[in-house]
């Protein structure tokens, strides 16, 4: 699967709304990785790993970018996840945009 040169609205549309534990769930299982060996990649504990996938923590939109630095990915895609996934935890019914 390349994602390098789609936007959040390309992957939306063809995949659908994925929270920002699901997008690092799929690439962990894609790259066929147990948590610890992605933490390890992601440079975050596998404690940390396993929070984020599971919707128990949302990172800042520092972090999302650090994290989509090494999975390769835009990082306004992964700023927007975890923006979005503040915003639902706030319950406030708003959709995000992230444009560099």
């Amino acid at each position: 699967m390349t994602t390098k040169n789609k936007t959040s609205r390309d992957l939306f549309r063809d995949y659908g709304q994925l929270s920002f534990g699901e997008l690092l769930r799929s690439f962990r299982l894609a790259d066929a990785l147990n948590q610890t060996e992605f933490s390890r990649k992601l440079g975050i504990s596998a404690a940390n790993l396993c929070d984020l996938e599971k919707g128990r923590k949302v990172p800042s939109p520092a972090r999302a970018a650090k994290i989509a630095g090494k999975l390769g990915l835009p990082k306004a895609l992964l700023i927007q996840l975890a923006l979005q996934e503040q915003l639902k935890e706030a319950h406030l019914n708003y959709k995000v945009s992230v444009a560099a």
